[in-house]
């Protein structure tokens, strides 16, 4: 990977790239992770904050314990860092990444919160998104999709 890996939240209010890519993906299961994230875990992938960079906007921060503060874009709420206060590394989430699926989790963290039908999810009967069930929602979605795409842009959101 000799590009930099940029990530930015849903809006686009907030981009950020790694100019050395980062590494050890995993995913946490601690219950500060699954509330900060809204979700059964919290996928992160990090590096050296040195390598680290916010390309546009301004992240907004809550200090989950006195030893870690989190990121998150105040405009749309996406979830987007998580640091130890003056540590040498930060971490960002895997799904703010451009390019998500580069960055396969390779452990899990805090497993004796793991949700106990976590392990079971890869199991469940698959579903087809909007698209293949509601064309005509589809395109009203579509027409009116207010999401930054997975790309830098010179300035969001586009003039139209």
């Amino acid at each position: 990977m000799d590009q930099p890996v940029s990530g930015g939240c849903q809006c686009g209010a907030i981009r950020y790239r790694f100019t050395q890519p980062p590494s050890h993906a995993h995913i946490c299961h601690c219950r500060m992770c699954q509330k900060a994230f809204g979700s059964f875990y919290a996928p992160l992938v990090g590096g050296l904050k040195t390598t680290f960079e916010f390309t546009r906007g301004t992240l907004s921060v809550f200090k989950s314990s006195d030893q870690v503060e989190r990121g998150f874009c105040a405009a749309c709420g996406t979830p987007l860092t998580l640091g130890d206060i003056g540590g040498k590394y930060i971490s960002v989430s895997i799904g703010s990444l451009d390019h998500p699926e580069d960055f396969p989790p390779v452990d899990q963290h805090g497993t004796e919160s793991r949700l106990s039908y976590t392990n079971g999810l890869g199991s469940l009967p698959e579903q087809p998104t909007t698209e293949m069930q509601d064309p005509a929602g589809t395109a009203r979605i579509l027409a009116s999709n207010h999401q930054h795409p997975d790309y830098d842009t010179a300035s969001w959101p586009q003039q139209k």
